[in-house]
């Protein structure tokens, strides 16, 4: 899972495994690991109707409603917007690259850009 943070601005970006894994267990997350305690990024589905988001210790939780994560799982919609008091939440699949990166993307979604 992929996390890009800009001023007022959050969007998760998951692979296909992921987004399997948030429709089994209910909860995706990782973390980056700093020297003294590692930074926790989480989505959990809810029973609640709107997209949101808290920030507790050192761990973003993002809360995803049930209803939008079964449409994410079962269609090919690529994400939901919301807001968390001025933060802006984004959560999306994450498409293969168009342009050369070293990262590894077999998991990834195939991009529709490159569709024939």
């Amino acid at each position: 899972m992929k996390i890009r943070i800009k001023d007022n601005s959050i969007r998760f970006r998951l692979t296909q495994s992921e987004v399997s894994e948030l429709g089994r267990n209910g909860m995706v997350s990782s973390f980056t690991e700093f020297v003294d305690r590692p930074f926790i990024y989480t989505i959990e589905k809810t029973n609640d109707t709107t997209l949101s988001a808290a920030f507790i210790e050192n761990k973003i939780v993002m809360k995803m409603p049930e209803a939008m994560v079964e449409e994410w799982i079962s269609t090919d919609i690529v994400g939901f917007d919301g807001q968390a008091g001025l933060v802006k939440l984004l959560v999306e699949k994450d498409f293969v690259c168009i342009d050369n990166t070293m990262e590894d993307q077999s998991d990834n979604y195939p991009n529709p850009s490159l569709k024939c």
